[in-house]
């Protein structure tokens, strides 16, 4: 039987950081949750994941924001983590724009206090997200941790790069173990509102128009978050190890591996969605036809994403494999029974 182990959580009322928790508990792990219940999107479905997480066994929520350097070196001083989550994050692209300042307070100086609680804490394992947003400019794909990534395009994709960055110079100077996730669209249920899914299906199901931008020419690697959930999982058993030297071309470490413990895999579904394609499964799945408005290209957004999940697949021997269709229909179902 596998030994139980003391996880922390951050972002435990988000979307991935709920499915995680309660699927770590599930397995018999004893899982401490923060949450700061961000007003991003609505609080009330933030609080509705917090309820799923109540009555199950192992959890526990602490309420605090991981920008406040007191609260999380008094969290780290109260438990014995054996590994941390780190899932708490200012998310969008496009609120990037309208309010950077949440990025730098959340994305940067809350992880500069977690990598700091997890280095002198001796945590053995730092799980962090990151996201596609970090290959910006890059057209080669699908997209390989291998390749450079120096060309973001908003604000919010350039602070997850910073945190690789951030990470690798704490593994390098401290020995912390720390692995990278560069999540690819998470959906399914308990998502977020501010995800084209979720509006879409929404704005089906009310009659409402839907915006199609850059005129549909766009297509998303959609990845069911149960698939994320179990791509983080087993990644937690992967604890990066300094003997693991990577191969060296012309005296330049690879972008996704080090001398030092540190690692990056993509987490993605490795076969992108149209966007009409998605329309259409939505429109199938909730038995309706959509309305739709046609709009140019928004500052901030990428053509399209592409997921190389080789190096997961060698690591940990899993590939995602939920269909969109599957995937959706499950959404839908959820949708249904929560709001209406």
């Amino acid at each position: 039987m596998r030994k139980s182990l003391k996880y922390l959580v951050t972002g435990a009322a988000g979307f991935i950081g709920f499915h995680t928790s309660r699927r770590l508990c599930h397995e018999g792990h004893q899982v401490v949750g923060i949450d700061n219940l961000d007003p991003y999107y609505e609080i009330s479905l933030k609080q509705a994941r917090l309820q799923q997480l109540e009555s199950v066994n192992g959890f526990s929520l602490e309420i605090m924001d991981i920008s406040d350097q007191g609260a999380i070196t008094g969290l780290f001083d109260k438990h014995n983590f054996d590994r941390v989550i780190h899932l708490a994050a200012q998310a969008g692209v496009r609120y990037s724009l309208e309010n950077p300042q949440a990025y730098i307070n959340s994305n940067i100086i809350g992880f500069t206090n977690i990598l700091e609680a997890c280095r002198h804490n001796q945590i053995k394992h730092l799980i962090y997200a990151s996201s596609s947003s970090v290959y910006g400019l890059n057209r080669s794909q699908p997209y390989s941790t291998a390749d450079a990534v120096d060309h973001p395009v908003s604000l919010y994709a350039a602070s997850k790069r910073s945190n690789e960055l951030m990470a690798h110079s704490y593994s390098h100077l401290f020995g912390l173990p720390a692995t990278g996730l560069r999540f690819f669209t998470v959906y399914g249920p308990w998502g977020r509102p501010d995800m084209a899914y979720f509006s879409f299906t929404k704005k089906i199901l009310e009659g409402e128009k839907i915006r199609i931008f850059n005129h549909g020419n766009m297509s998303r690697d959609l990845t069911y978050v149960d698939d994320i959930v179990e791509g983080i999982i087993r990644i937690a058993e992967e604890i990066p190890s300094s003997s693991d030297v990577p191969s060296i071309a012309d005296g330049i470490m690879p972008p996704h591996s080090s001398s030092a413990p540190f690692r990056v895999y993509n987490i993605g579904n490795n076969q992108p969605v149209r966007l009409m394609d998605m329309v259409s499964e939505i429109e199938r799945a909730t038995g309706r036809k959509a309305k739709l408005e046609f709009a140019p290209m928004q500052s901030g957004d990428v053509h399209s994403t592409w997921a190389d999940i080789d190096d997961l697949f060698n690591t940990t021997g899993y590939s995602p494999d939920t269909s969109f269709s599957t995937g959706i229909d499950h959404f839908v179902q959820w949708y249904r029974n929560f709001y209406c």
